[in-house]
């Protein structure tokens, strides 16, 4: 039998009988063993948890409007209220004027990818003539921007960041052209929690007559609250008058259930262009307002009732207790000799790095994995990131105990940066070559997504295979000292960004 059939014998089929409810939820429970233990505290990214009262609300509410569909909100009118005042108290919550309307989607890449594509439009509309239009970002904007302009076709331009993680508004002046259709800034930006100069692009958008979309996913229902518990901020939303758009997330500190997200434009004239119409199709007019056709209307559900449930009172109070565990974070890591915070986080959200050469920080992550921790480990500079919700402020003293634990040990054991996912990870972050990145990245996806009976782990497959991979694997230490020291030249060089 060849390879292909014998797979094809492999694959799962529907059972031919219907499985007993009981023993199917069993069966569904056990496959949670492996993952991530959020419950625990010891997960700082992924999951944001209000506590049992607030999820019970959420999956009640979810379930009231388990089967409806968003798609026609003429035939499901209790969707279209309930996601219209979701907009209007996002937009409230963001001080947008009394015009501003916007939308629901599915999360913050949606998000992101209809205000890029709303855009576009706009510029095709006022210059029909410009075929190669190009956004200008900040070098930390969220993926979801690069993704967006590879699917609507816009080169997207990057501009220098400064090293405490703000965008340099200089760099994003001199990619300015006549092509441009957009610019964007972060609040804050999800690598280190740094909350871009929202002003002064905004001042830049006003000179340039462009549009400004602010990407608030992951801060939109943060940094509000933290504002209004006194922590001093500089304007980042619709208070500054160059902002045109915003997207927030309601399932990240918004505390909705996944997927739910808003993108709120100043007016009309924006909105518009985010619409899809088509007038041929037989079966009759087919219009969305957003890139998904099916809509879930448990999610819009579950997302109003969050907001409501919750109320300004209890949105300040969870801020107030991840603001408590951050606050206790920060002051631990800064306590911790060989690391640093990068920049000043604007809320709940930040990152360290090692300053000790001797400290390699992709050790360090997997000292702390082996701890129990789920570590977010970063790059461009190598970082661990922290999204802290408060869930975290039982557990911020045993992390800091541990990753002092940690970084002692990785400090008596150099040869730890070259093995386990210390090496993988810091040939990965120093690779000059971003195709080599890719290509492994690739193999990644390729074993996640293989065929029946070609399953293999994920982390192996990133460096096995070819020549390259195997040579890799022989002379990890030798690779790694040679990639410190094309990194180090780099960064001397005067152009070099961070």
């Amino acid at each position: 039998m060849c390879e292909n059939q014998r797979a094809m014998t492999e694959r799962l089929q529907i059972p031919a009988e219907g499985t007993p409810r009981d023993a199917l939820l069993a069966e569904m429970r056990a496959f949670r063993e492996g993952d991530a233990r959020w419950q625990d505290g010891r997960c700082f990214s992924l999951v944001y948890f209000a506590g049992a009262e607030h999820e019970r609300t959420l999956q009640e509410a979810h379930g009231l409007f388990f089967m409806e569909n968003g798609l026609n909100p003429m035939a499901f009118k209790s969707l279209q209220r309930m996601e219209r005042e979701v907009v209007q108290m996002t937009a409230s919550m963001l001080h947008a004027p009394p015009e501003a309307v916007g939308t629901m989607t599915s999360g913050g890449t949606e998000s992101l990818l209809m205000a890029v594509k709303s855009y576009r439009d706009r510029a095709r509309g006022r210059a029909p003539w410009r075929r190669r239009l190009d956004v200008v970002a900040p070098d930390t904007i969220h993926p979801a921007v690069d993704k967006a302009c590879h699917y609507f076709g816009l080169r997207l331009r990057r501009a220098r960041v400064l090293p405490d993680g703000r965008v340099d508004v200089g760099s994003m002046r001199r990619l300015v052209t006549a092509d441009t259709a957009l610019l964007l800034a972060s609040a804050p930006q999800y690598p280190h929690g740094v909350l871009d100069p929202i002003e002064e692009v905004g001042l830049l958008a006003q000179e340039k007559g462009l549009p400004f979309h602010v990407d608030a996913c992951i801060g939109g229902f943060m940094l509000p609250w933290v504002e209004r518990l006194g922590r001093p901020l500089r304007p980042f939303d619709f208070r500054v008058p160059g902002v045109t758009s915003m997207s927030a997330d309601l399932h990240k500190y918004g505390l909705a259930a996944k997927g739910a997200s808003t993108v709120v434009y100043r007016d009309m004239s924006y909105l518009r262009h985010q619409f899809f119409i088509a007038t041929e199709f037989p079966g009759g007019i087919y219009a969305s307002p957003s890139a998904l056709g099916t809509r879930p209307g448990g999610t819009i559900a579950a997302a109003w009732a969050a907001l409501r449930a919750l109320g300004e009172e209890g949105y300040l109070a969870h801020t107030r207790r991840a603001l408590e565990a951050t606050d206790a974070l920060v002051a631990g890591v800064r306590a911790i000799p060989g690391l640093a915070v990068l920049g000043e986080p604007a809320g709940t959200i930040f990152a360290y790095l090692s300053t000790d050469p001797a400290v390699d920080l992709y050790a360090v992550a997997d000292r702390m994995a082996d701890k129990g921790w789920h570590i977010d480990r970063q790059h461009r500079p190598p970082t661990i990131h922290l999204t802290v919700t408060t869930q975290h402020v039982d557990h911020a003293e045993a992390y800091v105990r541990d990753l002092r634990d940690a970084v002692e040990h990785v400090r008596a054991h150099p040869e730890l940066r070259a093995s386990g996912q210390a090496a993988m990870y810091g040939m990965m972050a120093k690779v000059p070559f971003p195709w080599m990145v890719r290509r492994s990245v690739t193999k990644v996806l390729e074993a996640m997504h293989a065929p029946a009976g070609q399953t293999t782990d994920p982390l192996e497959a990133a460096t096995g295979g070819g020549p390259l991979d195997r040579f890799l694997q022989r002379h990890q230490d030798a690779v790694l000292r040679a990639l410190d020291r094309v990194e180090a030249v780099r960064r001397a060089l005067p152009w070099s960004g961070r």
